[in-house]
Formats: C-alpha cells, sequence, structure tokens
C-alpha cells in the first residue's frame, strides 16, 4: 500500500490513520497530529490503487470498523472512529 510516513517527536505510540484526501476531518486529524508532534503513518485510501483500497477496506472490516473516516488505530489495537479530539488526547497520553 502507498502508506506515507509523517515523522514526529511524539514517538510513544504507534499510530495509524486511513484517511481520504478530500476530507477536511481527515486534514484536521493529520493537522491535529501534526502540531503535537505525533509521529504517524497514513493511507489516503481514494487516492490508493485499487488492489490497496480493497485491502484497506479489508483490513478495516476484519477490525470490526465502519467505513467512515477518519480512522485512526493506535498501537495496533484501539480504534478511533471520525475526528475525536478529546479520545485523541486520551489515546496518545497528550
Amino acid at each position: 500500500m502507498p502508506i506515507t510516513k509523517v515523522e514526529g517527536k511524539n514517538r510513544d505510540h504507534r499510530v495509524f490513520l486511513y484517511a481520504l484526501s478530500t476530507c477536511g476531518w481527515c486534514k484536521k486529524t493529520k493537522q491535529f497530529l501534526n502540531d503535537n508532534g505525533v509521529e504517524y503513518e497514513y493511507l489516503d485510501v481514494d487516492t490508493a490503487g485499487k488492489e490497496e483500497r480493497e485491502e484497506a477496506i479489508k483490513e478495516l472490516r476484519a477490525r470490526k470498523a465502519p467505513l467512515g473516516f477518519p480512522i485512526i488505530v493506535v498501537d495496533g489495537e484501539r480504534l478511533i472512529v471520525g475526528y475525536r479530539v478529546d479520545e485523541l488526547r486520551e489515546a496518545l497520553s497528550l
């Protein structure tokens, strides 16, 4: 998958973001992570190739995630769906 890594000083948690390139809430989530120096990886599902997109959707279904974006996976376990600043702060110890 065409995954992008964003370097950050806050590396306490492994953060993966499923996003859409045109989604305003996804952009706000990326900005929140950037503003807080969080290192993370992301995939813009809508710009991925067909196989990568299908693989991402399969992974999300396996996690029983609703297909709404953004979807943030913290430490491979905690799932946060939508732009939820309070949940992100708690999950990332910010």
